[in-house]
């Protein structure tokens, strides 16, 4: 929530990720300072980088894309949108890991879309450009995950998995220095220095905040410097189990997500609002049961 704050008094979507990638490349600098975590030096080869290159790329364009979508609608309609992720999860796995789902599985999918739908309909805060933003930032995100996990192994890799010696904190660390460097030319050029503490005065004057540029500057680095600790556990999951595992994951959290952004921030929700966001989610708890039987299943015919 400190992260909306500071986008309700800084409205720019590119300088707002800027520092979110900045307070990341602290934490990583800090575990590499401290000796707690150090890169592997063989993972800086050229090959290597220009294999997480595209990681990088789509990283920064769903991380942009989720905050424009936070400053345009509601949080909570944000991340009943994002609920779809295991739709595009299942789409990407199957596209590139060759991990084609059940029948059963993409029935649970259709309560999922089916519930963001009914939600889209009747939000209230409901905008183009806000809805697009959430959907790209799905698309992106999921790509990002699919890819990473030809790189970083695991569940959902197929034998072509380039022998890169990295885990995933090396390669997190990696793609999050890679965003920082790509989001900065992006930011000046598209949204001009809107980074001085003048600017950030003024804007948080005419958005009716009450926070001085330094208080809006420490939380937007604290709130990153949390993102990036959670996206990095994200990426510890991520290396033990599949994408569309990973992403029914990512929805639970959304529950915790949305109920309390309606309760912080007195969000209207509609009774067709509501039963859609409940449909969405409850779309991915029945994926959950079916992917756990489907598992249980294939470990009995193996022994």
């Amino acid at each position: 929530m400190e992260f909306l704050q500071v986008l309700g008094a800084y409205p720019f979507p590119f300088t707002s990720t800027l520092w979110q990638f900045a307070a990341g490349v602290a934490f990583t600098a800090l575990l590499q300072m401290t000796g707690i975590h150090r890169i592997n030096k063989d993972a800086l080869t050229m090959e290597s980088l220009r294999a997480i290159a595209p990681l990088a790329i789509v990283h920064t364009l769903g991380n942009v894309l989720t905050n424009v979508s936070l400053g345009k609608v509601a949080v909570s309609f944000t991340h009943t949108i994002k609920a779809m992720e295991p739709f595009f999860s299942v789409l990407l796995s199957s596209l590139f890991l060759g991990d084609v789902p059940s029948v059963a599985v993409i029935a649970t999918l259709v309560p999922i879309v089916g519930g963001v739908a009914a939600a889209s309909v009747t939000e209230a805060s409901f905008n183009w450009p806000g809805f697009l933003a959430a959907m790209g930032s799905n698309v992106t995100f999921q790509s990002r995950n699919v890819l990473s996990k030809k790189l970083i192994g695991g569940d959902g890799c197929s034998q072509a998995c380039p022998a890169i010696p990295m885990d995933n904190i090396d390669l997190f660390s990696i793609i999050t220095i890679m965003s920082l460097a790509l989001t900065l030319p992006a930011a000046v050029v598209l949204e001009g220095v809107r980074f001085t503490p003048g600017a950030i005065a003024a804007y948080a004057a005419s958005a009716g905040a009450a926070f001085s540029p330094a208080v809006i500057f420490q939380k937007a680095m604290i709130a990153g410097a949390c993102f990036h600790m959670y996206q990095q556990i994200s990426y510890m999951i991520l290396a033990r189990v599949s994408p569309v595992t990973h992403s029914v994951g990512n929805c639970v959290k959304r529950v915790v997500v949305i109920s309390f952004s309606v309760l912080f921030f007195k969000n209207a929700v509609s009774p067709v609002n509501a039963v859609g966001t409940a449909a969405a989610l409850g779309g991915v708890y029945a994926y959950t049961r079916v992917k756990r039987v489907e598992r249980d299943a294939a470990a009995a015919k193996i022994e």
